[in-house]
């Protein structure tokens, strides 16, 4: 009977041991996996610090990107500007400078890294005689250009280069250079101007400085009408006008009011024709308003009168 005692008496407490390990067990888990926590998911001093410190390179970089995408935008405006002055001025295409050529440039990487120091020696000294020859012909090239300037007499004031009328807003041009439907024969017939679709008594301008070669005051297809001799090959006319402020051989500036625009002629509504003419060819306008218009702007009456349908003359 008293064994039987004992054994009960060692039982409990070896349960007691079982119970005591394991809460103390438990109890390290769970210490372990507070602590766990704690690295896990808050920050020491130093861990915040490294974590944040990019705040403010990230602020930075967004910034220079806002910035870099402006002043993309404005150099596109200005390239295409300038490659639209380059051609009225030119009468050519600009050099395409965006031409993709990484091929070309991955290849020659390629081709040099291939080269030992006398091959890249000898080319260098190739590449340095081929300088000095593009610099000896782009001096004669400079030299002859600047020779034609100083005894041919253009200038930019002879250029028409403005619109005949105050179009800022671009909301005045209702036809275009193309064939367009004629409103009085119903069919399509070449337009060789550009009409500007404004009330009678608007103030027309000189679009460059010339002189005024011939007026025309009778009641014919084009109406009362002025053609200006800007010199260099360049002429304009006006047309279908109401009254006109100059006379024959007058000299005219840019920005000067030359009439006032009307209905005169063979005239649908009123509206102001407008022609540009080049060694006796007719030119599209639009392509001449560079000194007013931006790129943007350029593009959008380009489109404006591209999509007119129907001639007032």
């Amino acid at each position: 009977m008293r064994n039987i005692k004992d054994i009960l008496t060692n039982l409990r407490i070896e349960n007691n041991r079982i119970l005591t390990f394991t809460i103390h067990f438990l109890l390290w888990v769970a210490l372990i996996g507070v602590c766990y926590a704690l690295v896990l998911f808050i920050d020491m001093p130093a861990e915040y610090k490294l974590r944040h410190s990019t705040d403010e390179l990230r602020t930075e970089y967004t910034n220079l990107t806002a910035r870099y995408d402006e002043l993309s935008e404005v150099m596109d405006n200005v390239i295409a500007r300038d490659e639209n002055v380059f051609r009225k001025l030119f009468e050519s295409n600009p050099y395409d400078l965006t031409i993709d050529n990484d091929q070309e440039r991955i290849a020659l990487h390629e081709s040099l890294m291939a080269m030992d120091n006398e091959e890249l020696l000898l080319k260098l000294s190739d590449g340095l005689q081929n300088a000095e020859n593009n610099k000896d012909a782009l001096t004669r090239s400079y030299e002859d250009m600047m020779y034609a300037y100083e005894t041919t007499s253009l200038s930019i004031d002879c250029i028409p280069a403005i619109q005949p009328v105050n179009n800022r807003q671009l909301t005045l041009l209702a036809a275009g250079k193309k064939p367009l439907i004629n409103p009085f024969h119903r069919a399509m017939r070449e337009h060789h101007g550009v009409d500007y679709l404004i009330p009678e008594g608007t103030a027309v301008f000189a679009t460059a400085d010339g002189i005024v070669q011939s007026l025309s005051e009778k009641n014919t297809t084009h109406g009362k009408a002025i053609t200006i001799d800007h010199g260099n090959g360049y002429q304009t006319s006006y047309s279908h006008l109401l009254d006109i402020r100059v006379k024959k051989g007058d000299k005219v500036k840019r920005g000067d009011i030359i009439a006032m625009s009307g209905n005169s002629g063979l005239s649908f509504a009123p509206h102001l024709h407008y022609e540009v003419i080049f060694n006796g060819m007719r030119v599209d306008p639009v392509h001449y308003f560079f000194l007013e218009l931006n790129a943007e702007e350029y593009q959008r009456i380009i489109r404006i009168a591209l999509s007119s349908m129907q001639s007032f003359d």
